[in-house]
């Protein structure tokens, strides 16, 4: 299970590698990408809080990074961190997303992108449920959920 001391040494150390890698260049990403989307995974944008389409949704299935469709988080982990995010404890592999330190705004944080082309996700915080403490703070545009009741 990961927990914040192997997320700090990903951010810091290097992470693991991906399963895939996927580069587009930044016409490609407009292309394919609606604006809001873009300006979130490629610009490292935030939405508001308490906006998104999956910040209240539980419903069952897999969530995919909007740009690359890599799998990133399952349903079963999701959970009410009241922080107007979608927010997970785990990732759906150790693999599948990428640690970096981010010390914009002032402060110093994890911020979490896809592995495999680097989509800005959001932020990694150690204040989660146990078991792992984890909360994966995610804006809602850079994840897609692949609802398993189609």
């Amino acid at each position: 299970m990961l927990d914040w001391n192997k997320v700090m040494h990903y951010a810091v150390k290097g992470n693991p590698a991906p399963t895939q890698r996927i580069e587009k260049s930044e016409e490609e990403w407009r292309e394919l990408l609606t604006d809001e989307e873009f300006r979130i995974t490629r610009l490292k944008g935030t939405e508001r809080a308490f906006t998104g389409e999956h910040c209240t949704s539980y419903t069952s299935g897999v969530y995919q990074c909007t740009c690359c469709k890599t799998p990133l988080f399952d349903s079963s982990i999701k959970f009410d961190s009241s922080s107007g995010w979608p927010s997970f404890t785990q990732p759906i592999t150790e693999n599948a997303v990428k640690y970096t330190k981010d010390t914009s705004h002032g402060m110093i944080r994890v911020e979490i992108l896809c592995n495999s082309c680097d989509a800005h996700l959001g932020h990694i915080f150690p204040d989660g449920p146990a078991p792992s403490g984890l909360r994966f703070c995610v804006n809602s545009l850079s994840i897609q959920l692949e609802d398993n009741h189609e």
